[in-house]
């Protein structure tokens, strides 16, 4: 007696794919695990294996196993709606072309204003020291740049321009962030920057728009 196996062909009955996890998604992910470090769900060494687990997923599937167990599901959206906002000075250079790719403070302090140009990925080191970067004037590598900011009993400042789209993940540990980018919708089409802050015993801000002189030292220096 012969046994036949039935093969099912049609496409319309296999399994579904699995859904996609997007740079949102991952980014949504990231904070959940950094609120779970905060609450004492994760310790140091758990949250550095979850978040380069998750900054490496692929699907919806992988990122749920990762907070499963730290409160469930990703996030609400990180985007804000915001107004029309004029176009931004920063500007995506010609390819090819090498930018900034470390900006490191260790007992010191760096500051970049002006024209300048930053690779598509940027790692900024704060060690008992600061950073003061200015991203209004600033050549961009590519469409999406990455900053990541570690910081470690120290402190930063980054300025960032109208007409710029900036996603922000943020993790502190006895330390603290504040950020300040408004209300307004970048245009279509606007390059994207991506700010991810680890911090450690330090703090720092981001905040859109140029940062004012102080008229008060104006006068002093014309005085």
């Amino acid at each position: 007696m012969l046994d036949f196996v039935v093969v099912n062909d049609d496409p319309a009955e296999q399994p579904l794919p699995e859904l996609r996890a997007s740079d949102a998604d991952r980014e949504r992910a990231v904070l959940t695990l950094g609120r779970a470090a905060g609450d004492g769900r994760l310790d140091v060494e758990e949250l550095e294996e979850r978040l380069q687990l998750a900054y490496a997923a692929r699907t919806h599937s992988e990122l749920a196993r990762l907070l499963a167990d730290v409160g469930g599901a990703i996030e609400g959206d990180l985007a804000q709606a915001r107004a029309p906002a004029p176009t931004s000075r920063a500007r995506v250079g010609p390819a090819g072309v090498d930018g900034t790719s470390w900006i490191v403070s260790i007992m010191g302090g760096n500051q970049r204003t002006g024209r300048w140009r930053v690779a598509e990925r940027c790692n900024v080191v704060n060690f008992m020291g600061g950073a003061e970067l200015d991203l209004h004037d600033v050549e961009l590598s590519d469409h999406v740049t990455v900053v990541n900011v570690y910081t470690l009993m120290g402190g930063f400042e980054i300025r960032v321009p109208d007409g710029v789209d900036v996603q922000i993940s943020k993790f502190a540990f006895m330390g603290g962030h504040e950020v300040k980018l408004g209300s307004e919708q970048p245009p279509p089409g606007a390059p994207l920057i991506r700010i991810r802050l680890w911090t450690m015993m330090g703090g720092g801000e981001v905040r859109r728009g140029r940062k004012r002189r102080d008229q008060r030292s104006d006068r002093a220096l014309e005085g």
